[in-house]
C-alpha cells in the first residue's frame, strides 16, 4: 500500500470510468490510461427511480456504521445491504486485507451516521425510514441481508447521499446500478472534484509515525469493479434480449425456469468455493442467494487436468475477473441445481478480461 496520499487529480483518472475499462492482462497497477466516464443510460436502469416520498416507513434498531443498519421489517430483525455502497470499516473490524481495512475514517463516518438518523426522530424516539428495491423486486444477498436503498422520510436516497458526501465510493462490484447508474457517477464525480471524504488526499493520513495509516487503495479498486461490473453488463444485456437461453446463478428462479427448458443453458456466476469429492471428482459451487437452490458445476476426476488453465482455485481472488460462463444441461439436484462439465469448452471466463485471468476461450 503506497505511504504517501495520491494526488486528487491522480484519482480523478480512476473515478472518471464505470462502465469503460481496460481489457489488457498486464499487472494491474497499469490499469487503466485515461478512461472516460459514460454519458448514456446503463443497460438496465428501471423507471421507478426515484421512489419519492415513502408511502411505507419501516423503524431504525440501530445504525453500526456508514452503512450497516439494522431495521425492523414485517415483524423481523433485519440487517440490509446498502446497494452500490461500501463505507470503510471502523478501526479493529476490517477484513485484514490491504482491500478493506479498519480506519480512521471508517471511525469518523459511523459516528457520523449514527448521529445523522438519531436526527431524523423525536427525542425518545427511534427514526423510521423506507426502503426501495429497484424494479420492484426483494432480493438477498448470500449472507441473507436485505438488498436495497434506503429512503429518507423527506425523498432522499441515503445511498447516493453517501457517495455524494463522499463517505463512500460508488460501489459497483456487483454490477452498475439498477436504478441510478448515472447519479451515482455524477455524486462521485462532485464528491472527488470537491475533495470530500475518502476522496480528500488528506484522509487517514496519519499525524504521526505512530498514528494508524491505513488506507484504501481506491485507485486499484476501481478499475477491478469496473471490470466486473462491465462483465454484469454483458449478461444482464443478453438476459435482456432473451434471445438465447442464459440463467442467472445468483437467482434461483432464474436457474429453476433454465432447467425446465429443453436444451443446453450458458449459467453466469461466481464461483464460491471449490470441492474436492471422495471420488476425485470436482464440484464447483457457484454463488447465489438461496443456499439451498444453489448451483453446482461437476467436473469428472479424469477431466479435471483439462480445465487447469481457467486456474480455477484462484478465480476468487482480488484484481481479477472473477465471473465466468458455463455451458451445458441444467437440472435440478437434491442439494440445487447440478450441471455436468465434461470439456473446457463448456466453461469461459467472463469479458472484459482483467488482471491475471486466463485467456477467453478460442
Amino acid at each position: 500500500m503506497p505511504a504517501n496520499p495520491m494526488h486528487p487529480r491522480m484519482f480523478l483518472v480512476f473515478v472518471l470510468a464505470a462502465l469503460p475499462v481496460c481489457t489488457s492482462q498486464r499487472p494491474v497497477a497499469e490499469l487503466p490510461r485515461a478512461p472516460q466516464a459514460s454519458t448514456q443510460p446503463a443497460l438496465s436502469e428501471v423507471a421507478d427511480y426515484p421512489p419519492g416520498v415513502p408511502t411505507e416507513f419501516w423503524e431504525v434498531d440501530r445504525v453500526v456504521d456508514g452503512d450497516t443498519i439494522w431495521i425492523q421489517h414485517h415483524g423481523k430483525l433485519e440487517k440490509l445491504r446498502l446497494l452500490c455502497v461500501d463505507t470503510e470499516e471502523k478501526l479493529g473490524v476490517g477484513t485484514g486485507s490491504a482491500s478493506k481495512p479498519g480506519t480512521v475514517f471508517g471511525e469518523t463516518c459511523a459516528l457520523w451516521a449514527q448521529e445523522f438518523f438519531a436526527g431524523l426522530a423525536a427525542k425518545g424516539a427511534k427514526p423510521k425510514v423506507g426502503l426501495y428495491f429497484p424494479g420492484g423486486r426483494e432480493q438477498r444477498d448470500a449472507f441473507g441481508r436485505l438488498l436495497c436503498h434506503v429512503i429518507l422520510p423527506d425523498g432522499r436516497d441515503f445511498n447516493l447521499l453517501l457517495v455524494e458526501e463522499g463517505k463512500s465510493p460508488y460501489f459497483n462490484k456487483y454490477g452498475n446500478s439498477l436504478a441510478a447508474h448515472q447519479l451515482f457517477l455524477a455524486a462521485q464525480m462532485r464528491a472527488t472534484v470537491a475533495q470530500k471524504g475518502i476522496w480528500n488526499p488528506k484522509t487517514n493520513v496519519p499525524e504521526s509515525e505512530t498514528a494508524p495509516s491505513a488506507r484504501r487503495p481506491y485507485e486499484l479498486l476501481l478499475p477491478w469493479w469496473n471490470a466486473r461490473a462491465a462483465a454484469i453488463d454483458g449478461f444482464r444485456e443478453r438476459e435482456r434480449k432473451g434471445t438465447d437461453n442464459v440463467a442467472d446463478a445468483e437467482n434461483p428462479a432464474s436457474l429453476k425456469a433454465a432447467a425446465e427448458r429443453a436444451g443446453e443453458v450458458e449459467v453466469f456466476g461466481t464461483i464460491e468455493r471449490l470441492f474436492d469429492e471422495k471420488s476425485g471428482d470436482w464440484t464447483l459451487l457457484l454463488r447465489g442467494e438461496d443456499k439451498q437452490a444453489q448451483l453446482r458445476v461437476r467436473v469428472p476426476k479424469e477431466k479435471r487436468a483439462a480445465f487447469a488453465k481457467f486456474d480455477l482455485e484462484h478465480l476468487h481472488e482480488e484484481n481479477r475477473q472473477n465471473y465466468l460462463w458455463v455451458r451445458g444441461k441444467l437440472k435440478a439436484g437434491s442439494r440445487g441445481f447440478e450441471l455436468e462439465a465434461l470439456d473446457p469448452a463448456q466453461l469461459r471466463i467472463a469479458d472484459p478480461q482483467y488482471g491475471s485471468s486466463p485467456p477467453a476461450r478460442k
